[in-house]
This record gives structure tokens, sequence and C-alpha cells, in this order.
């Protein structure tokens, strides 16, 4: 592979972010040269001799700003400027030298085969010499959370050395500013559409005291913590109902229809149970914890998964001020209350008569729903034959 030649097809360059680098950023740029000249060096305030280093090397394409902003701002504002002068992907580069520029045709490759796609470097985090333990758990955290918020598993979500589609990502806002940026794209990249592809890189960490680095463990986890909480509270409240939403074609509900209803093992009084149990923990106030009791209920009595986790989403958005509404309403029946909240009168006093008239009603309306549902289902099933057409 002709790599400079394949560079320049895909209008794509090599994107270094630097802060206090001087004794390594010139070498790693150097290096890049040789694959690209479109090599652009953000030098995100340094205070060091890097702007000095930087001037031995005339051709680069040079971004520079002070005070320092962070690395996520860093990355931005060298994509900004890529785009300006036309290029559609960036390799974004550590400016430590802990990257091989030789996997560089990997990531490449993987381009060719995938456009458009952003192409994360994965590290062999378990066999790594000499990756610093902290390294390790804030991958370990970061993985977790992004399996929350995307549903999808991915090996190392905390590597810089990455393909972006730069086109693509200039047509989103992106808030973070610091490390929780390289999250944060993967994440929205997921919830945007566009494809995320993992690929198999080296890595060299070198002795712990000749090692450069920003991070600051408190701060910067601190810093993830809060985006995660914020990246989880949008997928909750938009993405999942979004794609859920977006899911609810005509062919997809019939083969669904088809495949967990009409054709299902289960009989009618299990298919019945499975849909009043996923009616009953949807309106259930137990907030986090539905999904998971659900499914562990479910796999407990031998019910269909499928059928139970689909009717628990009764409680998406739209629904969510009818079920409390009726919550609160029956609340007050069953405890002789006709309480009505005030936000002149709030105290310690009312707010406890408030959530107690709450929860009552929503359990209560969530085991009669469930029960109608239920019955209202088994019904229908007798009333069809639909034992008949399973066993036929």
């Amino acid at each position: 592979m002709d790599i400079r030649a394949e560079l320049k097809l895909l209008k794509c360059g090599i994107l270094i972010p630097t802060y206090n680098n001087a004794d390594t950023v010139t070498e790693v740029a150097r290096q890049a040269l040789r694959y690209t000249d479109e090599v652009y060096v953000v030098d995100d305030g340094s205070t060091d001799l890097t702007q000095e280093k930087l001037k031995e090397l005339p051709t680069l394409h040079r971004v520079d700003y002070s005070p320092n902003a962070g690395k996520g701002t860093a990355l931005k504002r060298g994509m900004k400027a890529m785009t300006e002068n036309g290029l559609c992907y960036a390799i974004s580069v550590d400016a430590d030298g802990q990257h091989s520029l030789e996997d560089l045709p990997l990531l490449v490759e993987q381009c060719r085969l995938h456009p458009g796609a952003l192409i994360a470097g994965t590290r062999n985090i378990g066999n790594q010499q000499g990756m610093p333990g902290k390294n390790s758990f804030a991958n370990k955290f970061s993985n977790f959370w992004f399996k929350i918020e995307t549903g999808m598993n991915f090996p190392d979500t905390q590597c810089g050395f990455r393909l972006y589609p730069i086109t693509e990502l200039q047509k989103h806002h992106y808030f973070s500013t610091k490390y929780e940026f390289e999250l944060e794209v993967l994440v929205r990249s997921v919830w945007n559409g566009i494809e995320l592809r993992a690929q198999p890189v080296h890595v060299y960490y070198p002795p712990e005291e000749e090692r450069v680095t920003h991070f600051r463990p408190f701060r910067d986890f601190s810093r993830i913590s809060v985006l995660n909480t914020i990246l989880v509270i949008i997928a909750l409240l938009y993405i999942k109902p979004r794609d859920f939403i977006r899911q609810l074609t005509w062919a997809n509900i019939k083969k669904f229809i088809n495949d967990n209803l009409t054709h299902a093992r289960q009989n009618n009084a299990n298919l019945a149970v499975s849909i009043g149990m996923g009616i009953l923990f949807g309106i259930l106030p137990i907030w986090g914890f539905q999904i998971v009791t659900l499914l562990l209920l479910a796999q407990l009595l031998k019910l269909n998964k499928y059928i139970a986790v689909a009717f628990s989403n009764i409680s998406l958005p739209p629904m969510i001020p009818f079920i409390i509404y009726g919550s609160y309403k029956t609340g007050g029946l069953l405890l002789g209350s006709s309480y009505e909240p005030d936000l002149a009168t709030v105290n310690l006093k009312t707010i406890a008569h408030a959530s107690a008239q709450y929860f009552v009603g929503a359990t209560v309306l969530a085991i009669v729903c469930g029960l109608i549902a239920g019955l209202i289902a088994y019904t229908l099933f007798r009333l069809t034959g639909r034992n008949r057409q399973t066993k036929n």
C-alpha cells in the first residue's frame, strides 16, 4: 500500500494535539511528515520550549493559542482547521510518542473498507507492558459507561490513536473540552449513526521517570463522571425512546408479533403473564431498576423476556405525565386524600405526603393495569385460536 497516496486520496491528515511535550512532539511530527504533508500540530497553550522546537519543521500546519484549554479543545480546533482546508478525515496521534505510526496503514485500510466510520485504536490493556494502573482503571470505568449509554461493548474507549470522519463530526457541537471529549465523541457518534470500528494498535509507555502526563486523577475522573451522568440522562430520556420509535415500522412490528406472539413457543397463559408483567414493571415506581428486576423475574418464571420488556415501554416519555397523574390520583383515592401540590406551601411534610400518595397510587395502578392487560391478552389469544396456530 502506498500510504502517502492513500492518505491523499482519502483527504486525510494527521492531527497532533500537544501541551508541554517539547521533548517528544518534534520527533512525532517528523515521523508523521513521512506519511503526509498534511500534518497539523495544535499547541494547546504550551509554556515550555514547544514553540521553539516546532520551528525546526516549517512545513507543519500550526494552530497555536493560549492559555491552555484542554485536549478536547485542541482536537476540535485542529479538526476545524483541517476541514477548512478541504480534508475529510483526521488521524489523531498523541504528542508524547506512545503511539506507533507504523500502525497508521491499519487505520487507513479500515477507513478504505468502511468509509465514513470512526476507527478507534484499541490497546491490549491486559498485556500492555508499562501501562499505569490508573490508565487501566480509567479505561474499564469508561468502557462500562459506554455500554450503558450506547448498548455496545467496546474494548478501549480511551486510546487517543484514532481516525475521525471530521466532515461528519463538524455537523455536531461537542461540549467537552478536556480528556472526556474522547469519550463523548465515541458515544455521540454511535447515537448519530456513525459506524464505530476497533483496530488493535501498539502503544509504548516510557519508564515512569520519563513520562509526561497531564492527566489529573481526581479532577479528570470527576469531569468524566459528570459527563457520563449527562450522557446517561440523555440516553434514557431521548436516545433510547428515539431509537425505539424509529424501529416502529410496520415491517418490524409484523416481524416482532410473528416471532414473539403468533409463533412463540410459550402457551397463551405464559404470554399473557409476560405482557401483564411488562405493564406492571413499566409503571411500578422503582426507577432505574425496572428492566433489571423484570428480566430477573422473567428468567425465574420462564416468561417471554422480549414481550415483557417490549410492554414495559409503556413508561416512554409521551406516557410519563399520564402515568404520574394517574398514580397520584389513585393514591389520593386509596388514602382518602384530596391533597393537591402547591409550590407556595412546599415543605418537608407536604413532600412526604405527596410522595407517599404517589408511591401507593403507582404501585396499585401498576398491579391493576398489569392484571387487566394480561386478562385482555389471554382473552384475545383464546378468541383468535393462537395455541392451535402454534401447534400447526
